[in-house]
């Protein structure tokens, strides 16, 4: 039996999930920037489709991204770098943060090849687009010829990110709003990414579960830090592309 919250009830502890990899947790409250902080910090992440109550989940393995386990596939090399001259060039290219937060969201929650609907509904726009406001909820931009054409987005609380979706309207702007918000976390020492569950797209670009316990280990002392200041991509014509350690 799964715990019902009311606004102010306290999320149960997350050994009480129900013991499969999903994890259900609780369903009920709402999507306050407040009540979706605490979850966070507990690790807990709400997913529900359009005319359910809220369900509230903490997966058990965790699916993560290790900042230095990212790979870059000798493609999306070639594409970051052309991206990048161009960026610092004739512009056909721009990367960008937090300029267009709701409509990433959006983005990700159009339709998508081999799915139908979407879980990103207008309540969870609306809880999202709250942390966005409050400064915890960031995105990255991809543009060709001032169209936006992929991006991603997710949760920021100390030195802890919490990956939501991506989306991607031409081959790879997905991957190249991800790997800039990595190496944008990477350089202010964010080791880890939180994913949520398990897929093999994850899987390809370096992601790997771990037991729930050692994700709340990390989570704990990671969400102790001072918040993240400064959003801006990097200039990866200056830094470079950071190679994936092999471990």
């Amino acid at each position: 039996m799964i715990a019902w919250l009311d606004l102010d009830t306290p999320f149960p502890d997350v050994s009480r999930a129900l013991a499969d990899p999903a994890g259900l947790l609780a369903a009920g409250a709402d999507l306050s920037p407040q009540r979706l902080l605490e979850a966070y910090r507990h690790g807990i992440f709400p997913w529900f489709s359009e005319g359910q109550p809220i369900l509230w989940w903490s997966t058990d393995p965790r699916m993560v991204l290790r900042t230095d386990h990212f790979v870059v596939s000798d493609s999306l090399k070639k594409t970051l770098r052309r991206i990048e001259r161009s960026r610092h060039g004739d512009g056909l290219w721009q990367v960008t943060f937090d300029t267009v937060f709701e409509q990433v969201m959006q983005g990700c929650a159009g339709p998508r090849r081999h799915e139908q609907g979407t879980w990103i509904s207008p309540e969870i726009m609306a809880g999202y687009t709250g942390l966005h406001r409050a400064g915890y909820a960031h995105s990255s931009e991809v543009w060709l010829n001032g169209e936006l054409v992929g991006g991603a987005y997710g949760v920021s609380i100390g030195r802890m990110f919490y990956g939501e979706s991506m989306f991607a309207r031409v081959s790879d702007a997905s991957k190249v709003a991800l790997a800039h918000l990595v190496f944008f976390l990477r350089s202010h020492g964010v080791e880890m990414i939180d994913c949520q569950q398990e897929t093999s797209h994850l899987a390809s670009l370096g992601a790997r579960p771990i037991a729930r316990s050692d994700f709340l280990h990390h989570l704990r002392a990671a969400i102790q830090w001072p918040q993240i200041r400064g959003w801006e991509p990097l200039n990866l014509l200056e830094h470079g592309i950071p190679s994936a350690r092999r471990d």
